[in-house]
This record gives C-alpha cells, sequence and structure tokens, in this order.
C-alpha cells in the first residue's frame, strides 16, 4: 500500500473542508509514457487492494493484467482502510474525527480519486470502471473529467441512487444507531449495529434463490439453529472484524448523495447523454439492489454503451462472484473496442 498526503485543505461539496488529506491506494505494473492506464473504484466495504478482491478479473494472468496495464486503485474517502476517515486523526483538534466527521459525497471521492492522479502524472486514463458504489463513482467521474477518459465499465449500478436504495441505506444507519455504545468516542462504537446493519446488507446483496438454494437446512426436525441464521450472523461478525461502523455510517450517507443531475440542471438523464465514452454496461439477472432496469435505463441515454445481462443466481453479489463471465464479456468488448 501507497500513500498520498495532501497537506492543504480539501473542500467538501456540502461547504465544509478537511484540513488536509491521506489517501491510500495500490498500483499494478509500470507506469511508462505509453502505459494504458486502468483505474479501478471500489465499492462499499473493499479496499484498494482489487488484485485481492476482484480475483479472475484484475491480476496476472487476468484481463486486466499488470503486464499489459499500469492499474490504480485508491481507497475512497470515509473508508477505514487508509485514507482519511472518522478514525482519522483531526489535525485542528488532535483527536480523532468519529462522529465530528463531514458529511462526504461521491463526488468528494472522485474529486480526492483526482487529486491522485494528478500526483502520479496521470494525464489519460484508458478504462475507468467499478461496480455498485465504484459504478457510481466512475460514471460521475466520466463527468468531471470527459476529456481525460477513453472507456468506462460499469457493473451492478446506476446514475442516481434510487429510493429504494437510500431507504435501505436509512434503515442499516438506524441498526447502527440503535446500538448503545454509538455514541461512545471510541473506534469500537457501533459494533452490534454494524453486525446487524450488515445482515440488511447481505439480503439485498443476495436474494430468495439463492439463500433458499445455499442456505436450507436438510434436517427438517430442527427448532433452532438454523443454517441461514447462522450464515447471517457469520457475514455480521467477518466484517465488524475488518470493518468499522463510524465509516460504513458516513459511507453509505455518500451513497445516498448520488445523483449525476444534482447541480447540473437536474436532469441525469441528460447528463448521461453527454457521456460520449465507450461504455460497456453489466447487470445481473437477479440483483434487487440496482435491478437490471437501471442498466437498461442507462443504456437508453448513454449514446455509446454496450449492455450484456449476466444470467447468475447471486443477485447483486454477482459483479464480484461471476469473475469468469464478466472476464469474458470485458475482454471480448475490449476486442472491439
Amino acid at each position: 500500500m501507497k500513500y498520498f498526503h495532501y497537506n492543504q485543505p480539501f473542500p467538501l461539496e456540502n461547504g465544509q473542508s478537511l484540513p488536509e488529506l491521506t489517501i491510500a491506494y495500490h498500483t499494478y505494473g509500470t507506469l511508462r509514457a505509453d502505459s494504458k492506464v486502468v483505474w479501478v473504484c471500489h465499492a462499499l466495504t473493499a479496499n484498494s487492494e482489487v488484485a485481492d478482491w476482484w480475483q479472475g478479473v484484475v491480476g496476472q494472468d487476468c484481463v486486466i493484467n499488470p503486464d499489459q496495464y499500469f492499474i490504480v486503485c485508491a481507497n475512497i474517502l470515509g473508508s477505514c482502510y487508509g485514507t482519511t476517515g472518522p478514525l482519522s486523526m483531526n489535525k485542528t483538534t488532535n483527536t480523532p474525527y468519529y462522529h465530528q466527521f463531514p458529511l462526504i459525497t461521491i463526488r468528494d471521492m472522485v474529486q480526492a480519486h483526482i487529486l491522485l492522479r494528478r500526483h502520479l502524472g496521470i494525464n489519460n486514463i484508458y478504462l475507468l470502471m467499478g461496480g455498485s458504489m465504484g459504478g457510481y463513482q466512475a460514471i460521475e467521474w466520466s463527468v468531471q473529467e470527459k476529456e481525460l477518459i477513453e472507456r468506462l465499465f460499469l457493473l451492478a449500478t446506476s446514475p442516481t441512487e434510487s429510493a429504494w436504495g437510500i431507504a435501505i441505506h436509512a434503515t442499516q444507519r438506524l441498526a447502527i444507531e440503535a446500538d448503545s455504545t454509538w455514541q461512545d468516542a471510541s473506534p469500537q462504537a457501533g459494533q452490534k449495529g454494524l453486525k446487524a446493519a450488515r445482515a440488511i446488507g447481505m439480503l439485498t446483496y443476495r436474494n430468495y434463490g439463492i439463500m433458499v438454494q445455499k442456505q436450507t437446512d436438510p434436517d427438517t426436525e430442527k427448532l433452532d439453529h438454523y443454517r441461514a441464521a447462522s450464515y447471517i450472523n457469520y457475514q455480521g461478525d467477518k466484517l465488524v472484524k475488518r470493518f468499522n461502523a463510524y465509516s460504513y455510517w458516513s459511507l453509505t450517507k455518500a451513497l445516498d448523495t448520488h445523483h449525476l443531475g444534482r447541480g447540473r440542471g437536474g436532469d441525469a438523464e441528460k447528463i448521461l447523454q453527454g457521456i460520449r465514452q465507450k461504455t460497456l454496461l453489466i447487470g445481473i439477472s437477479s440483483d434487487i439492489l440496482c435491478p437490471l432496469e437501471e442498466q437498461r435505463h442507462m443504456q437508453a441515454h448513454l449514446p455509446n454503451a454496450t449492455l450484456v445481462e449476466i444470467d447468475s443466481a447471486y443477485g447483486h453479489d454477482g459483479f464480484m462472484v461471476e469473475a469468469g463471465k464478466i472476464s469474458q464479456c470485458l475482454q471480448t468488448w475490449l476486442n472491439e473496442a
């Protein structure tokens, strides 16, 4: 992991600012004058180590290969994996931000990416790609620096956060806020609430079909300790061990802010029509969080978009699980682009 320290005030979309900014990031391959740069934007609780969490898509012998491309992935603003977030020290108070961490938006994350791009001396991005929340960043970035970005690859994503998504995030934050430790000024605050929030999230990342297929108990005589309940508990515990409730709360707030039309006349469809980059869209047939109708809507308004609909039982998580299908689609599209 590498770090970029920006020792100047970083203005935020809401009018506030951070006194300084640190960005944690990974690069793969060697940056040369003729390099084709691939920048990967990650989703909610991922990190900058994209070759680790997107195996089969990014890495040696993958479609996005460091022998062929210079690959960058930066940890997003507000996360707990090295970039400035709620657990960071506030230089003006010499204490961690915790609850005082300001509201951040998808556009703020993109502005941080742009600072890092400039620091790295990158003046052209051959392919900008991301799934889910990563797609939010990528499509917003394509509007802000359209002249620098050649191609877009967007998976399981949309041009605006839906009322459905906002309602889910609000429910997750209610779970965190209901934790009696949430008001504590401690890195461990809200852990039980975070576990509950993750459980809510898992029900939207997967779906009825895959849950019944994978988590139905063969023992029909059970009265307790069901497989599905154990699975949800396990997923919650796993996230609590690697993530932080303050960051989860803050990042779900940021998700809610995603709207291409804000400050641009309010018409997201019109903004989509101005995105001229060659774009590959992938939607997952069973995705209930960001359903196919969102990607079909984008295809209808993007002037240079190809939509591939992947049949998968894994719901929203299919954008990570179905690495083989995704890689094949991406390779075919890159060969034709």
